[in-house]
């Protein structure tokens, strides 16, 4: 069988507004907060701003570089290369597939807070509500056989909208959403900080940004925070940027949408933690909690604070509460269908499944996985997920790409891919990033992720990162080895 006609882009903007989707996301909204407070405030703004360009930009060109150039699947490209690599490559999207499956319960969590933020049904303890009524929670791992239908029913409703994207064409389905959901996104988000700006206490939030504490600039562990930000923000390393640029048209500026899609990823960060600290200076304020008690990430912030902070904040909450999960949920989803598309590109194009087929098979077994999350014992099992899988295997496997592309490859064709329509150029600084600088921070962050992660670790967490140790080997290997229906799978002209 030959390969099906090859998607593209119908327009620039839809590809923007696609990658600024995948970058807004849940890390975002309540990761970035809690990184900004815990690294000396607005000082911290001086080693993220050089990581975005030192680091972050420069890793993203690399993956619109290759996905330019090739215009082909991760799994193909990596096979061009070397063709012993092409494990990696599954390795690398199976990581993405398996962070996705947990990304949409959380989704799916978030899901059910719309619905309950009408009517404030968390009640006057939302930490406990939180815990026993929506999640049913339990330490014992006999929770796994208890299905939590609230959120088993949420997870399936994400899934089939994701289904429902990604199962149309590029520019009817993804291009369509994104250009739909962000400028809504971008409007709610507007909103509440306009809205926050006014709540009595609010400076005692936002000051918090433009006040710096020097001292924290000579500690290495802010910088390695400030790195850590942005990979997680810019989701390197994760063939999203890869898969999307593949789908540009000849002619595309690559540095130039680099940069946009960079800079309106941070200044989403920045702003929308102007609105997170002001309203937790209000509740601050009215509550007499200390701000650093409130400052969280994760399911606590954005389930637990923030739903007392609507408790007190009077009959505004019922506007702001549902605009804040609605913009989680729009974030989310534009995200998840960003990790999704990878894959799918990546089994389409091998065994020459049509989209709509690849579609169907990796949701349907996305939902089948995520129905783990949806136990007694899910959010456990979740939190153990999401450490190995961030801390542990998505930095070792950004690490391989370096190394791949910055000593494997031919590194001088991607700089001239890079510079042949873009205005702005790279050159030999780049390259020198790309080969020493980044490998060596990537590296520095992933023996901290690692000896954070075995530290902490309990025996349960240890037999479950065990596992999906065993699954990351294992499901690579036999991708790799199955045959390609796609006759010119072993075959790139370039």
């Amino acid at each position: 069988m030959t390969e099906p006609n090859k998607s593209e882009w119908n327009s620039n903007i839809a590809f923007v507004m696609a990658m600024i989707g995948s970058a807004v996301g849940l890390g975002n909204i309540w990761r970035f907060p809690n990184v900004l407070y815990s690294n000396g405030g607005g000082s911290f703004m001086i080693p993220y701003i050089v990581s975005l360009f030192l680091l972050g930009i420069s890793f993203v060109l690399v993956e619109y570089a290759v996905g330019f150039k090739f215009k082909k699947s991760l799994a193909q490209i990596l096979y061009f290369i070397k063709e012993k690599l092409e494990p990696v490559a599954w390795f690398v999207l199976l990581i993405v597939f398996l962070i996705t499956t947990y990304y949409v319960c959380v989704v799916g969590w978030d899901f059910i807070y719309i619905i309950l933020s009408f009517t404030k049904a968390w009640g006057a303890n939302p930490d406990l509500y939180f815990a026993n009524t929506v999640l049913h929670s339990t330490d014992s791992m006999t929770g796994i056989f208890t299905i939590v239908p609230n959120v088993l029913v949420s997870i399936a409703v994400i899934w089939f909208v994701l289904w429902f994207i990604l199962k149309r064409e590029l520019n009817e389905g993804i291009g369509f959403v994104s250009k739909l959901l962000l400028p809504i996104l971008a409007a709610i988000v507007v909103i509440i900080v306009a809205f926050s700006l006014t709540l009595p206490g609010a400076s005692i939030g936002y000051s918090q940004i433009f006040t710096p504490d020097w001292s924290a600039l000579t500690n290495p562990n802010v910088w390695l925070a400030a790195f850590g930000q942005i990979v997680f923000s810019l989701s390197l390393g994760m063939a999203i940027a890869l898969t999307y640029a593949s789908y540009l048209p000849k002619g595309s500026k690559l540095v130039d949408n680099a940069i946009v899609v960079a800079f309106s990823n941070s200044g989403f960060e920045v702003f929308n933690s102007i609105g997170i600290f002001s309203i937790l200076g209000f509740m601050a304020l009215t509550s007499g909690i200390p701000f650093n008690e409130l400052v969280t990430e994760g399911t606590g912030l954005a389930f637990v604070v923030f739903p007392q902070v609507f408790n007190v904040m009077g009959p505004w909450s019922s506007v702001i509460a549902p605009l804040f999960f609605l913009c989680i949920l729009f974030a989310g989803i534009t995200s998840a269908m960003a990790l999704l598309e990878g894959v799918c590109y990546s089994i389409s194009e091998k065994f020459l499944i049509d989209r709509k087929k690849t579609a169907t098979a990796v949701c349907i077994v996305g939902f089948l996985i995520s129905t783990i999350f949806a136990t007694g014992v899910g959010s456990t099992i979740l939190g153990v997920f999401d450490t190995y899988l961030n801390n542990f295997a998505l930095l070792f496997a950004v690490l391989l790409e370096c190394i791949i592309f910055g000593w494997i490859y031919k590194f001088d064709d991607l700089i001239a891919t890079l510079n042949e329509n873009s205005r702005i150029k790279v050159g030999k600084t780049w390259k020198t990033v790309i080969k020493y600088i980044l490998p060596v921070c990537i590296f520095g962050l992933w023996a901290q992720g690692v000896y954070s992660t075995l530290t902490t670790a309990d025996s349960t967490s240890i037999t479950i990162m065990i596992i999906l140790t065993v699954v990351l080997i294992a499901v690579p290997i036999i991708f790799a080895k199955l045959p390609a229906r796609n006759k010119n799978f072993f075959n790139i002209e370039n």
